[in-house]
């Protein structure tokens, strides 16, 4: 019997644990039912029971392990509803975090009636203010604008039972270790603090042994940090090919949003700029966006009005949206830290990912690199040919065609097609038929020359100058010929428009043309070069 007992208490540890296994109030059970939540992630499976028995922390975990309510239930738990003084204070890195963290706050304490506030830069300070004097419990802030309030004396920290900081990697990476520092010496000296990083480099292990008592260390297993839901693949391109790679990709992938990575603002703005030459609803976001600009673009994301966002590292920090289905390496990342960050922004909510990682002949040692500090398998992918684009796009016309037939409302096309096929096959007029859908996406070698208007042998390209920049068809050819040693005379027909130009030039030579000449000067001008989408 004895070892029948000791089976059955083994069992019963293995046994996954369950939100009531955390012994929380009926209040907070009834938020995180509201909320969809079934069973805790690993992170919150950790962490729960120990911030609610008081201990200090350091979590390693990443945005979209579920963090976020692996602090925020038990600080619920701690706060009294009754007492309207700010009892825990939570930094982050940036504005955008700072407003989804409160958001899901006040949605764990809906029924405990707990409210928390984000205070950031770019917005109204005098309305920050009203909303402190009133009184709440938690305030959730970005450091700068923390101190701001500490400073003005509008934020009292003197009754602050926790302080947590969530991406304090981020925090530290964007200089703020003086703010942090500050702000944690006006705090109580008998607090807890909890501290949650995707990365534990040496400045956060010196914050920890300063301002923390005995914190417990919870480390997610590097296969879980980088999410076990994300399938992670490599291609192999030339530089002058990843914007053909991109289109492709995007073509081809049943996806619901693509979120690209660029090293540089520039780079940046180049890629979503070839994206909406090519068609695609593409919009660039970076530094030297306003917060009204990026707030417009971010509104626009998150509804689905933009299919792919272009962003740099630091103006992709905090974004959290649960249905970003691909997160593509256009540029590798400089360093394991930053692919584990990028790649934790799809594979949200449960949901699957894909990171997908652009990587040219020079990069591959950069690639083994990453591979062996992230403790992760990345599979090298085959690019999808042209093929693979035609048939992805006939499955997914032919899963629309489906949806019309069993809604059945299409009694006066029924009338029209009897009149379409007269004289005809049908099989034929469903053939030209798509043939006009398709061809427009350039999923054939005719479509991408004969139907743009090129030349036999030539291919057409765009550039984004014309007529208003006062370019003529001499600078065009001079400088493609001085540039790439391409004979002026094989260059072809040349139309240009008021903003921009079409340049057709041999087919043998179009890569060429476009690594040569893509940011390169004409006549003063930087012009942007890729492959014209067929007419």
């Amino acid at each position: 019997m004895k070892n029948t007992g000791e089976k059955m208490e083994k069992n019963k540890d293995l046994k996954s644990k369950t939100f009531i296994d955390f012994g929380l109030s009926k209040e907070v059970l009834q938020a995180i039912s509201g909320m969809g939540f079934e069973e805790p992630t690993p992170i919150q499976e950790k962490t729960i029971s120990v911030i609610m028995q008081g201990k200090d922390i350091i979590g390693q975990a990443q945005t979209g392990t579920g963090k976020t309510a692996a602090f925020g239930i038990p600080l619920i738990e701690k706060v009294d509803p009754r007492k309207f003084s700010v009892q825990a204070i939570i930094l982050t890195p940036t504005r955008e975090l700072a407003i989804q963290v409160a958001e899901e706050i006040n949605k764990i304490g809906k029924y405990s009636r707990v409210l928390a506030f984000p205070i950031y830069g770019g917005s109204s300070i005098e309305r920050q203010i009203k909303v402190l004097r009133k009184g709440l419990h938690v305030v959730v802030g970005t450091p700068g604008r923390v101190i701001d309030h500490i400073d003005r004396g509008t934020l009292k920290l003197n009754e602050v039972k926790i302080v947590i900081l969530d991406e304090a990697d981020e925090m530290l990476d964007m200089g703020f270790v003086d703010d942090i520092t500050k702000i944690l010496n006006h705090t109580p000296k008998q607090r807890q603090t909890l501290l949650f990083s995707a990365t534990m480099p040496d400045e956060i292990v010196r914050i920890s042994k300063r301002y923390m008592v005995s914190p417990e260390k919870i480390a997610i297993s590097a296969n879980i940090l980088t999410t076990p839901k994300i399938d992670q693949i490599f291609y192999e391109v030339k530089q002058s090919e990843k914007m053909d790679a991109l289109a492709r990709l995007i073509d081809s992938e049943d996806s619901d949003l693509f979120l690209v990575f660029c090293h540089t603002k520039r780079e940046v703005d180049d890629v979503a700029a070839n994206l909406k030459n090519r068609g695609y609803e593409a919009e660039a976001i970076h530094g030297d966006f306003s917060q009204s600009q990026r707030e417009s673009v971010m509104r626009r994301f998150k509804s689905g009005m933009i299919d792919v966002l272009v962003a740099t590292d630091v103006a992709a920090r905090g974004l959290d949206i649960s249905n970003i289905s691909h997160v593509v390496n256009y540029s590798i990342p400089q360093n394991p830290d930053a692919y584990i960050h990028r790649i934790g922004r799809t594979g949200r909510a449960g949901k699957s990912g894909v990171a997908i990682t652009f990587v040219t002949p020079r990069e591959d040692r950069q690639m083994r690199l990453i591979q062996s500090a992230a403790k992760t398998k990345i599979k090298k992918g085959r690019l999808p040919t042209v093929q693979d684009v035609l048939e992805a796009r006939i499955e997914t016309l032919k899963e629309r065609v489906q949806e019309f037939i069993d809604d059945k409302k299409f009694d006066t096309y029924l009338t029209l097609a009897n009149k379409l096929t007269e004289g005809i096959q049908p099989v034929e007029a469903a053939a030209a038929l798509l043939k006009f859908q398709l061809e427009g996406f350039g999923v054939t070698e005719e479509a991408s020359q004969k139907e743009t208007g090129a030349a036999s042998g030539m291919v057409r390209l765009f550039m984004n100058v014309g007529k208003q920049q006062r370019i003529n068809a001499g600078d065009i050819v001079k400088s493609i010929a001085e540039k790439t040693g391409i004979s002026g005379k094989a260059i072809g027909n040349i139309s240009i428009f008021d903003k921009f130009t079409f340049v057709e030039v041999p087919k043998d030579y179009a890569e060429k043309v476009i690594e040569v000449m893509h940011q390169s000067m004409i006549s003063g001008k930087k012009v942007a070069v890729a492959k014209a989408r067929p007419k």
